[in-house]
């Protein structure tokens, strides 16, 4: 007779009291955070790795992440970063620059008596002595009929950092044009720029130099206008480079005399406060909050500069080894009476001067860096991806009308 009894069963285990619905919620979070660190881990991995292969970030991988790191909010660190690189390796003291440093090329040619600004006097090098060639200058660029349009020179940059040479280019501006190039970067904004890199085969008939402008827009302390339209704010009183439209530059401070709105302005790029005012540096040098948010005025780094003399002549000045005092002491040895600083570090200052016949077209590859060590070849202005602003000079040959009254006080803006 079957068992009619039913198996044997265990008694079940106790069941686990329900934990309180808070630590269930906890975990729950915990878990989605996970995910979205994961996430956004691979999101900033995926664009760090497309921004070390971005050429516009800059030429040295340190550049293209220090970039990066920037825009994906990272500015302190990136900044602590880059302080601590400098005060670890700092600029070399004492030594002599490399043979031939000093420039090649004439020093002189037989030019017309008018027509053009006289040569420039040779710069006295804050060195203690001077070396062979130093401060001499030498033609570079395209020439109109035979009458230079800019002069190049090298000295270094102080009395101790004396293993390296900074450039200096002076501009004739009775000769030549100028005319700022914009970019998505710099300034950015939704404004479709007429003039934008690359430089087009028309514009490169008559082209003979470019430049860096200033820093990003975040960090100039300052403004941008161009085609008529204010892209960001003008602030009163920052130094200003500013075009006309009949092609003519000068630098001042915005809203002094001569340098206010009118229907004659092209451009207004802003980039910090003045650096040099009626031939003197001005007084706070000392103060590196003014001088830029990444590395100051205390760190000799590579830095750029621009200026205009007294008779409205056009000086840049680019090099390495520079603090912000060295900038605007080898500006006002330059002839500079009021001058200002571009942008710094090795990816971004770069001046470069183009030959070729007149009327032909060129390219990067006709172009000259003002110092062997500029990291960007000349080539990035021909390119399609630069996205930076920077400043073109060309021949005047051609035009309905040449500039008058070039002294500093008459150049600028007529006020508005």
């Amino acid at each position: 007779m079957d068992d009619a009894r039913p198996a044997y069963r265990p008694p079940l285990a106790p069941r686990r009291p329900r934990l309180p619905e808070r630590v269930y919620w906890v975990r729950r979070a915990v878990v989605g955070l996970a995910f979205l660190t994961v996430g956004y881990v691979g999101y900033l991995g995926g664009t760090l790795v497309m921004a070390l292969r971005n050429p516009t970030y800059g030429v040295t991988l340190l550049a293209r992440g220090a970039e990066w790191g920037r825009q994906h909010g990272m500015g302190p660190v990136v900044t602590w970063i880059e302080t601590e690189y400098y005060r670890l390796n700092p600029a070399k003291v004492g030594g002599k620059p490399p043979a031939k440093s000093f420039g090649s090329g004439p020093t002189a040619v037989a030019v017309p008596a008018s027509g053009h600004l006289p040569m420039p006097p040779r710069v006295i090098t804050p060195a203690a002595h001077p070396l062979p060639g130093e401060g001499v200058w030498h033609v570079a660029g395209r020439t109109d009929h035979g009458i230079p349009t800019v002069y190049e020179s090298f000295i270094r940059p102080d009395a101790i950092h004396t293993s390296y040479v900074v450039g200096i280019a002076w501009m004739d501006p009775t000769l030549l044009r100028a005319q700022l190039y914009s970019g998505s970067f710099i300034p950015g904004g939704s404004t479709h720029f007429i003039y934008s890199a690359p430089i087009t085969p028309l514009a490169s008939r008559t082209l003979v130099a470019a430049f860096n402008a200033g820093f990003r827009m975040q960090d100039a302390n300052g403004g941008y206008y161009t085609q008529g339209t204010t892209i960001i704010p003008l602030r009163r009183g920052a130094a200003s480079v500013v075009v006309d439209k009949n092609g003519l530059m000068t630098v001042g401070a915005w809203g002094s005399p001569g340098f206010t709105m009118s229907s004659s302005v092209a451009s207004v790029r802003q980039n910090l406060n003045l650096l040099v005012v009626n031939g003197h540096p001005v007084s706070d040098l000392n103060n590196p909050a003014l001088w830029g948010a990444t590395l100051g005025g205390t760190f000799n780094v590579w830095r750029s500069g621009l200026g205009v003399t007294k008779d409205g002549a056009i000086v840049y000045v680019g090099g390495p080894a520079l603090s912000i005092s060295d900038l605007a002491n080898v500006l006002v040895r330059a002839g500079v009476v009021t001058g200002m600083q571009l942008d710094i570090n090795t990816d971004w200052v770069q001046y470069s001067t183009f030959t070729g016949a007149p009327g032909a077209i060129v390219t990067g590859s006709n172009g000259t860096s003002l110092l062997p060590g500029m990291v960007g070849s000349p080539s990035r202005y021909f390119a399609t991806w630069w996205n930076r602003d920077f400043y073109t000079m060309s021949l005047r040959s051609g035009s309905a009308t040449a500039p008058s009254g070039l002294g500093v006080t008459t150049t600028s803006p007529a006020a508005g």
